[in-house]
């Protein structure tokens, strides 16, 4: 039991049976994941760290001491050495008041635009749902985004690729994200409205959309069976090629792979990812780190079937729903 304490994590058994009850403890409070980057994006970190040494810079040049500059900001002892560390990141009026006590403020508009240049590096999901409406605003602010693109590969282990998403569908999953994150049900409508109205770019000349999905996807429920009948007929007149400027794959179960599966990711024009996970949306440009996103996609092309045969395993999907 000593293990799962310290992990933030008690299991209790229920009646002497064999289920089990996870209960988050207090310890767990202390956790922000609205604030605590990922470390499986070095970019992400390294950026941090980099925002982190400047402040540090300009600190120990102005000769002033952490528990001054503590003091003089109205701040708790402790924070200045954990922003120092990147273990904190700073907010735009930290920065201010940092730069005002250190009489650096001639620096403080550079350093804000490298704060917001890390958070639009890693935004957590719960920022950009904030507020009322804000899951309705996350989905139209994506728009731009789609239509700037020439080309969209996009992958998806989990669920159907947004831009192939039927309403019904689209309603059932931000349900699911709304509640996750304490969002209101009645921003779910507008937020799919927006989101189906995102999938008009399909149509615009000059575009090209390879989606790759896993046929377990296929497979995971949302909603009602007709709900998902719908969105597998929609995927399969797909396949048939209804719409010339796009291509989806289908990653079979049984087929020998060269990637493992992954983590939604969608790579625009070959030089920016965008990948999805559990609590935030994070934005590669890094080179070297988008090369391996290219490299991931273009094996889990050589494994994903296409056409006819994607179309069959969609059929066999739809079978379990009827």
């Amino acid at each position: 039991m000593r293990l799962w304490r310290s992990s933030a994590v008690a299991l209790s058994r229920e009646h002497g049976s064999e289920r089990f009850r996870i209960r988050t403890t207090a310890r767990s409070s202390r956790f922000d994941t609205d604030t605590v980057p990922s470390p499986q994006y070095p970019a992400v970190q390294a950026a941090r760290q980099a925002l982190a040494d400047r402040l540090r810079e300009i600190r120990l040049n102005s000769g002033i001491k952490t528990q001054y500059l503590a003091e003089a900001a109205g701040w708790d002892r402790w924070k200045v050495g954990k922003i120092e560390h990147a273990r904190r990141p700073p907010t735009a009026a930290d920065i201010r008041a940092w730069c005002r006590v250190c009489d650096a403020e001639d620096q403080c508009e550079d350093l804000i635009a490298a704060l917001q240049s890390v958070d639009s590096a890693y935004a957590t999901w719960k920022r950009l749902q904030r507020g009322k409406g804000g899951l309705r605003r996350l989905q139209e602010s994506r728009l731009a985004l789609y239509e700037g693109a020439s080309t969209d590969w996009t992958y998806c282990s989990q669920v159907v690729p947004g831009l192939l998403q039927t309403r019904d569908y689209v309603t059932e999953l931000l349900t699911l994200i709304s509640r996750r994150s304490g969002g209101p049900d009645d921003d779910v409508p507008g937020a799919a409205a927006a989101r189906i109205d995102r999938q008009r770019v399909l149509w615009r000349p000059g575009r090209k959309f390879l989606f790759l999905m896993e046929e377990a996807a296929l497979y995971y429920r949302l909603g009602e069976p007709q709900v998902m009948l719908n969105q597998l007929s929609h995927l399969a007149n797909i396949t048939a090629s209804a719409i010339p400027s796009v291509a989806l794959g289908v990653l079979p179960f049984a087929r020998a792979r060269s990637q493992w599966v992954l983590e939604n990711f969608t790579v625009f024009d070959g030089n920016k990812v965008e990948v999805e996970i559990l609590s935030a949306l994070v934005t590669i440009t890094v080179p070297g780190e988008v090369s391996l996103y290219l490299a991931a996609f273009e094996d889990l092309y050589r494994s994903a079937v296409f056409g006819d045969e994607a179309g069959r395993l969609i059929e066999a999907a739809a079978d379990t729903y009827r």
